[in-house]
């Protein structure tokens, strides 16, 4: 399970990640919004809190999704997740 180095909310309920595993892309978390354990993160504000948790990513009343999901999500969403990376970090060699 990959360790989650960097995790920066973006416009839109989305978050830039970067993990250990040099997986790196945007995190959409808009299609977990309607569940009910996930309707706090509608506050702006309160998403913003977004802290990376040792194998995934968290908010202070204990949402959080697994680095594996978050890593799965972003592999089905784009065909090359270092090309749509916000960091620079990866792309270096």
């Amino acid at each position: 399970m990959d360790k989650i180095l960097k995790a920066i909310t973006l416009d839109d309920f989305r978050v830039d990640i970067l993990t250990s595993s040099g997986v790196c892309g945007i995190f959409d978390v808009k299609p977990y919004l309607a569940g009910s354990a996930f309707k706090e993160l509608l506050n702006v504000p309160y998403f913003r809190m977004l802290a990376p948790v040792y194998h995934g990513i968290g908010w202070p009343n204990e949402q959080y999704f697994s680095s594996d999901t978050i890593v799965r999500d972003i592999q089905n969403s784009q065909v090359n997740a270092v090309e749509n990376c916000v960091s620079p970090a990866v792309l270096i060699s």
